[in-house]
């Protein structure tokens, strides 16, 4: 069936990249600029076969949304509203239930790498984050979950929910937290003070921000995340803090020398043990979120071989895989399917194609 979305639906998917976009302050006039910029986005007027396509159109720019025969038949309710300050974005997201992943190739066709973290008002989500070590959440005791966006994740709404989402700026949370990317899919329970406090100024943002002016507005959403970020370090440090500082240092040593590395033959977990003179088992619990040191180099192969596939269209593919110390074609495009779900003659056509489309827009 041939897509006519409204008039206004049609302009906000269009823009979709601009969606979360400040604008440029303006100098001539920088008492004029708004403090938050405010969509609201709605399938409830579209026709009731396409109200959950619309919202999978809508939402497409970061997750990947299922569609099934009974939400073309019966209609979706998908309602968001998106408030976009300079710093950090919220979002009020109420729908019926759906299911949203975000995958490996989505991660590498998009610039989106913010913390998320979700509050459940209403409703049951059930989140599994890691490729490997799976970890599972469930949000129907009230709690926030926090999701690195750039991890996998896939998330199951199984009837309507209300979500709010806080989106910052790795800066801001990793500045504050230590190894923050290991709080992907942990949760925090009002079950202390701070958190009882946080709970006490959701509670505000749900039910007063419509009515309030914009500085208020402003303020109360800034001090939800601050007071979230807080909560999550408070969690992170309850265990030896030098030991968790030295762990991220070295860790992040580690990963920056497989990056300078990843076109070298002899780059393997044996060859990093040797130059950091690490214990095994240490440096297979740095990376066991990832499946191990051994897994962790073959990914980021592998993202590498998905950026030159686009950066370099004529490069045989046989090429990138052997630079990139793969053993034979076969292997990486199983392992390439593996991770991206298509292989990767169809990744570069697919990538090409979306940026001649980008570029024509």
């Amino acid at each position: 069936m041939p897509k006519a979305y409204s008039k206004t639906v049609s302009q906000i998917i269009a823009a979709q990249e601009q969606r979360y976009a400040y604008p440029a302050e303006d100098t001539a006039a920088p008492s004029a600029q708004p403090r938050i910029i405010h969509q609201n986005f709605t399938v409830t007027n579209e026709a009731v076969a396409l109200q959950a396509q619309a919202w999978r159109d809508y939402v497409g720019r970061i997750l990947d949304v299922s569609v099934s025969r009974t939400q073309l038949a019966n209609g979706f309710l998908g309602e968001i509203d998106t408030y976009v300050l300079k710093d950090m974005i919220y979002l009020d997201s109420r729908t019926d239930p759906v299911t949203q992943t975000r995958t490996a190739a989505r991660i590498s066709r998009d610039g989106v790498r913010d913390y998320v973290f979700h509050v459940a008002v209403e409703g049951i989500i059930e989140t599994v984050t890691g490729s490997f070590s799976k970890r599972k959440s469930a949000q129907f005791v009230p709690g926030i979950l926090a999701l690195d966006m750039n991890q996998t994740m896939h998330m199951v709404r199984p009837a309507y929910a209300r979500v709010l989402a806080f989106f910052l700026p790795r800066t801001m949370v990793e500045s504050a937290i230590p190894d923050a990317e290991s709080i992907h899919g942990r949760m925090v329970a009002y079950t202390s003070p701070l958190t009882r406090l946080i709970l006490n100024h959701l509670l505000t943002l749900c039910h007063q921000l419509p009515m309030m002016d914009e500085v208020k507005a402003e303020n109360t959403i800034q001090t939800c995340a601050h007071l979230i970020i807080a909560a999550f370090s408070k969690q992170a440090r309850l265990s030896d803090s030098a030991r968790t500082t030295a762990h991220v240092a070295i860790r992040a040593e580690v990963q920056r020398y497989i990056q300078a590395n990843l076109y070298r033959n002899d780059l393997s977990p044996e060859a990093v043990q040797q130059v950091f003179q690490l214990p095994r088992a240490t440096l297979y619990r740095m990376f066991e979120h990832e499946g191990g040191l051994g897994t962790y180099i073959r990914n980021c192969r592998l993202r590498e071989a998905a950026h030159d596939l686009v950066r370099f269209p004529q490069m045989a593919i046989i090429e990138i895989a052997y630079g990139l110390s793969f053993n034979s074609a076969s292997d990486f495009t199983r392992a390439f399917r593996r991770a991206y779900g298509m292989t990767p003659l169809d990744f570069r056509a697919l990538a090409l194609d979306i940026d001649t489309f980008d570029s024509a827009s």
